[in-house]
């Protein structure tokens, strides 16, 4: 993971309906019910995580860092056994 840490007293979690202006996006393979997980960039190396399906409860924040290498280790299968009922490697 990253070594880059998140800002020390930053908060990690807001309601998102306070994030007024953000430009809230989600995967094109997203399911047209509604289950998806929304992405805004909302400051400057800063990205929100929201429920697609609760667009007015919590946005978790989260450095561009540390989403890029959740990013990179779901893409390898790092979390696959969550999915699987597997063990984890």
């Amino acid at each position: 993971m990253s070594s880059e840490p998140f800002p020390t007293g930053a908060p990690s979690a807001v309601p998102a309906p306070s994030l007024v202006g953000a430009a809230w996006r989600k995967s094109s393979h997203s399911n047209p019910s509604g289950d998806c997980v929304e992405f805004a960039p909302v400051a400057a190396g800063t990205v929100a995580v929201r429920n697609s399906r609760d667009p007015q409860g919590v946005a978790l924040l989260c450095s561009t860092a540390v989403l890029g290498d959740f990013l990179r280790a779901a893409k390898e299968g790092e979390f696959d056994d969550l999915i699987r009922g597997g063990s984890s490697r």
